[in-house]
């Protein structure tokens, strides 16, 4: 018998392989049909006339997308840039920062690789060291993170670098107070929002970060291109973009001022790097919009359900450790579990999605491999049963 229910109708809107148990939102989400159809539809649009698209109809869309990001996300427009993703974000800021030598900048040692590979290279550009401090592994209050990394702090840190939610456990760390402290001794702060929009409630300016990147591919639902980098307040002239193209001469007149662009001319001076797609950008309201209407409240309830089904499952049910805080907000929808350190993670990728069909990460750690698994309003009960099942049978 088909199930009934409000999130079964949901479901049904989303674009899902119907042979798949898809438990990874946390690295791309699958597109709701309107979204795809939308950004299909402005694709259609550029290839039946790029001239008329990107110069007459294209603007006033981008403005339309850029306040209604900036609205969803508690900020102001006129700081708010475009990008492809958090990386390019990241890239950005540590590309266009200058930061006083000798000095140090400062990460958590739960970081994505990539991006500590970024300041990796930004350090030995600058003549600066990277220094990784050790977050608590789970914690019970959000404090027990601000004393680490205060404590981490020091008369030559320059910079602070760490994720809103830990990429590898799904761990929420506490952004606002960790940049209010960052902030009382003079280092400027860096947060990679890869996982936050749509998964934790967000208000910008109320967290304070010099700099904060993000994407909208995951919990958004958002096309895949759509990501951005905001700047914070103080912060919004600190930066050189990463290319030199029209937009980089400043205008005779205000800098945050909206233009003919869809923008303003700050805002292009970082944001334009000639002819590109922009369909995943302008398609930010449909996809804002399409979770607004099933409520973001009642989503979030759901989410958390099935998160919790995911421990009862998976830690109760078949013993594995969680390595995801259970503190009210210090989680979110990713659940991780640390597995036996016997376990052959290529035998377990392999198992899990060519014998179960099941999409769901193997992350490797210093300490050893965790399984994560994302709940997002379109997984089940069932889905989440199969991978646990799936599980005890590779124990």
């Amino acid at each position: 018998m088909t199930d009934p229910s409000p999130w079964h109708i949901a479901r049904s809107q989303m674009l899902l392989d119907p042979d798949v148990a898809n438990l990874n939102t946390g690295s791309f989400g699958p597109l709701p049909r309107v979204v795809f159809e939308h950004a299909t539809q402005l694709r259609k649009r550029l290839a039946e006339e790029p001239m008329d698209f990107l110069l007459r109809q294209m603007p006033p869309l981008l403005w339309q997308a850029r306040c209604r990001l900036a609205d969803f996300l508690g900020a102001r427009a006129e700081r708010l840039i475009f990008t492809a993703n958090v990386s390019v974000s990241v890239n950005i800021v540590a590309s266009g920062l200058r930061l006083a030598a000798p000095g140090e900048i400062l990460i958590t040692d739960h970081e994505y690789r990539a991006m500590q590979w970024v300041w990796e290279r930004a350090a030995q550009k600058q003549g600066l060291t990277l220094r990784l401090f050790e977050l608590p592994p789970c914690p019970a209050d959000p404090q027990e993170i601000v004393a680490a990394a205060v404590a981490a702090m020091g008369p030559q840190t320059r910079l602070l670098f760490f994720s809103h939610v830990l990429s590898p456990t799904g761990m929420v760390l506490p952004a606002k107070d960790l940049c209010a402290a960052a902030r009382r001794r003079g280092i400027l702060t860096m947060v990679d929002g890869a996982h936050a929009p749509a998964m934790v409630p967000l208000r910008l300016d109320d967290i304070g970060a010099d700099f904060y990147g993000a994407n909208c591919h995951k919990w958004l639902l958002a096309p895949t291109g759509a990501g951005f980098l905001y700047l914070g307040q103080g912060s919004e002239d600190r930066l050189e973009p990463m290319q030199v193209s029209w937009g980089y001469h400043r205008p005779n007149r205000s800098w945050s001022e909206p233009d003919s662009f869809g923008s303003t001319p700050r805002i292009r001076f970082y944001e334009f790097e000639g002819t590109r797609d922009l369909a995943p950008w302008l398609s930010v309201p449909t996809a804002i919009d399409f979770q607004a209407h099933l409520g973001w409240d009642r989503i979030r309830d759901h989410n958390e359900q099935l998160a919790q089904h995911v421990r009862r499952r998976l830690g109760e049910g078949l013993g594995l450790v969680p390595a995801t805080p259970t503190a009210g907000t210090l989680q979110g929808f990713l659940t991780a579990f640390h597995l036996p350190k016997t376990i052959d993670p290529e035998h377990w990728r392999k198992e899990l999605w060519e014998r179960h069909h099941i999409e769901v990460p193997l992350v490797d750690r210093p300490d050893g491999t965790l399984l994560r698994v994302s709940t997002h309003f379109f997984n089940t009960i069932e889905e989440i049963d199969r991978l646990a099942d799936a599980v005890r049978e590779l124990l």
